[in-house]
């Protein structure tokens, strides 16, 4: 886990790194939205080479062009949801590494790997822009199982909608931080993840886009202490993996 919604995934012998910020502000204006001290424990240059790159949507805490400028020179291919590729060209990014999807899009990366954008209930944005590009989720699946990232969603169902499609999953990373009750249809509430977990068939849920950043104005343990307790409650495995933990997930074939 590398943090806020940041991770990296060895799947089949493929290395997949998924919306990268390893800056220390999720924000285009430097000391705002500042990450807590000690949630930045890895180093670009510790990172393996990465097969696949992912980007759930263009916000500045899944999109960060530092990150992106820096770890380039490791990446194999990236894969963003339609009019990310531009921010990603502007960059310096060569083109011919980009693959564009618009949701339900899938790609074969290899006979280990298959990739597919799904949809999430969100918007898109920087600066003063606004839903010029598309946002999504993605699912990865491979021979020996399949994971789901959740990506920034409001609940909805969809989530239903990609369970039947791709599920069951042994591994689901959905937020549940980062909330407001004036932002429904924008972020889930940790109920609402918990229940995005099993709408989607998931086996093991993780708890993601919490801890790094302050973005909303509840306080920094309550997401994952609601999250807890509705697991709990729904008899859902939830992983807790502090920043930087390596953890593994026996993958076997899901039918």
């Amino acid at each position: 886990m590398v943090g806020h919604s940041s991770a990296m995934i060895k799947m089949n012998d493929n290395v997949i790194l998924i919306d990268p910020v390893f800056s220390k502000y999720a924000s285009p204006i430097p000391f705002t939205n500042g990450s807590f001290t000690f949630t930045n424990p890895i180093d670009i240059e510790e990172l393996p080479a990465i097969d696949v790159l992912l980007i759930s949507h263009d916000h500045y805490d899944h999109l960060d062009m530092k990150s992106i400028q820096e770890i380039d020179r490791k990446v194999s291919s990236y894969y963003v949801p339609l009019g990310v590729e531009a921010h990603l060209v502007r960059w310096g990014v060569d083109p011919n590494k980009i693959n564009i999807a618009d949701w339900w899009d899938e790609f074969e990366v290899n006979d280990k790997l298959m990739l597919a954008a799904t949809p999430a209930r969100h918007f898109s944005g920087r600066g003063t822009t606004r839903n010029n590009t598309l946002w999504c989720s993605w699912v990865m699946k491979s021979p020996s199982g399949s994971i789901f990232f959740g990506a920034d969603s409001g609940y909805g169902k969809h989530f239903s909608m990609i369970g039947e499609k791709y599920g069951p999953f042994k591994l689901t990373m959905i937020e549940c931080g980062q909330y407001n009750d004036k932002w429904p249809t924008i972020h889930a509430m940790p109920e609402q993840s918990v229940q995005a977990h099993i709408d989607v068939k998931g086996e093991k849920m993780m708890a993601i886009h919490w801890s790094k950043f302050q973005l909303a104005l509840h306080s920094w343990t309550e997401p994952i202490e609601r999250a807890r307790a509705e697991a709990k409650l729904k008899k859902v495995k939830l992983i807790e993996p502090i920043i930087g933990d390596v953890f593994e997930i026996e993958l076997k074939k899901n039918h």
